[in-house]
């Protein structure tokens, strides 16, 4: 847990110091990349053999010719550097969730009674973060706060994290940790984590946040065998939900906010602005990877300037065009499919793991955004539907995991 911990604090910015957060960045990820990879290993010398078969495998097919697509923009680019930047942050953590899933799956095959779970991981990572980030907002509520609408309204996140990105981190956690709940594990702990994460999701004040944690509990709900666990939460859901999206979606009912809903605090205008006057310029392949125009910012006469498009699917098409949206769009077509073919308890999983990740997509980042832990957490997703247990040792491995006592002769 501690590594997936780590790897998700890297996306932080947990200083002012421009400096500081780059040798923290770039150190922390490049460790949390060797620590995946050392776990790895040494689970092989443990005893294990990395037998493990591809699964799926069209998924990580087409998120390599994205990636490929994405290296070849550094030649039509409008600022390499940029580009190349956020290429190689996405790549590395690709090889993180490489070293990372397949560690988990040489667990389940070797040592099938260890304890650790993906879910639990996620949700106890997520907790931890959103721990420190509430408990932040009372001991130091000027770092850990941002003020929006002209100081009227606080959020949680302040300038280390956008809050709506936090909001979807508190999202994820409550995927992971429902699961805990399903085979009730430490009951009353998990529920206390549970309520930590809800307490800091309603601080962050993301609409898209909440809508996406209560889908997620709805989920559950659906799938649950447990009739009076079922009949609870939709009680609670009942109580809960009016009260949370009248605070959090719809402000309490003023106006000016309420326009904000219907045009997504004017991102509606903004894409159409992209769309009608950006796309045209680079149809094709677009402005190179994680860019939107010629110039840092995209600026129209009718919408305010932006340097991201705050939808991943618009941000793709417009650094990487019509071949890139096209990639994409399969690319997502196949994951689905593969998550479709796992077994019940890995496909709640999974999905309950994508309703925030695609719901913030909409609004933010994204997975195939700028870099953010979002892509990873939905690199996770495709390395753990890529892999699977082999069946097949080489008579050197069997009789290495016999004189080890992993397996009998």
């Amino acid at each position: 847990m501690l590594i997936l911990l780590l790897m998700t604090a890297c996306f932080f910015t947990w200083s002012e110091n421009v400096a500081i957060t780059r040798v923290i960045k770039v150190v922390g990820r490049m460790g949390m990349l060797y620590a995946s990879w050392y776990v790895y290993k040494s689970i092989i010398q443990y005893g294990a053999a990395d037998n493990l078969k591809t699964n799926n495998i069209l998924s990580m097919v087409f998120y390599g010719i994205y990636l490929l697509l994405g290296f070849a923009s550094f030649m039509w680019s409008t600022n390499v550097g940029y580009s190349a930047l956020q290429w190689f942050m996405t790549s590395q953590t690709l090889v993180f969730c490489f070293f990372f899933i397949k560690s988990l799956y040489l667990l389940d095959q070797f040592f099938p009674d260890h304890p650790i779970r993906l879910y639990n991981l996620l949700g106890n990572a997520a907790f931890v973060l959103i721990l420190i980030f509430v408990i932040g907002m009372y001991v130091n509520p000027d770092v850990f706060y941002r003020l929006t609408h002209g100081g009227e309204e606080a959020r949680l996140g302040g300038y280390m994290m956008n809050p709506n990105e936090l909001g979807m981190l508190a999202g994820v956690g409550v995927a992971g940790l429902m699961f805990d709940i399903r085979r009730n594990h430490k009951k009353w702990w998990t529920i206390f984590k549970l309520l930590i994460l809800f307490y800091g999701l309603f601080a962050t004040g993301s609409r898209s946040s909440l809508i996406g944690a209560l889908l997620i509990i709805g989920f559950h709900v659906l799938q649950s065998e447990q009739k009076k666990i079922a009949v609870a939460a939709i009680v609670v859901m009942i109580l809960v939900a009016p009260i949370a999206i009248y605070k959090v979606v719809l402000k309490d009912g003023d106006p000016e906010r309420m326009e904000e809903v219907f045009t997504l605090t004017g991102r509606l205008p903004f894409w159409q602005a992209l769309i009608n006057e950006g796309l045209p310029r680079e149809p094709l392949l677009g402005f190179g990877f994680m860019r939107i125009d010629y110039k840092e910012y995209f600026q129209s006469a009718y919408t305010y300037p932006g340097k991201m498009t705050h939808n991943t699917f618009m941000q793709v098409l417009m650094n990487l065009g019509l071949v890139g949206i096209t990639i994409v769009l399969f690319q997502m077509l196949f994951t689905i499919r593969g998550i479709m073919r796992e077994n019940a308890e890995k496909k709640l999983m999974l999905f309950c793991l994508l309703i925030p990740l695609i719901i913030n997509s909409f609004t933010e980042f994204g997975i195939f955004g700028e870099s953010n832990y979002g892509i990873l957490f939905y690199q996770l997703v495709i390395m753990y539907i890529t892999f699977r247990p082999g069946n097949i040792l080489t008579k050197w491995q069997r009789l290495h995991l016999v004189k080890t006592g992993r397996i009998k002769d």
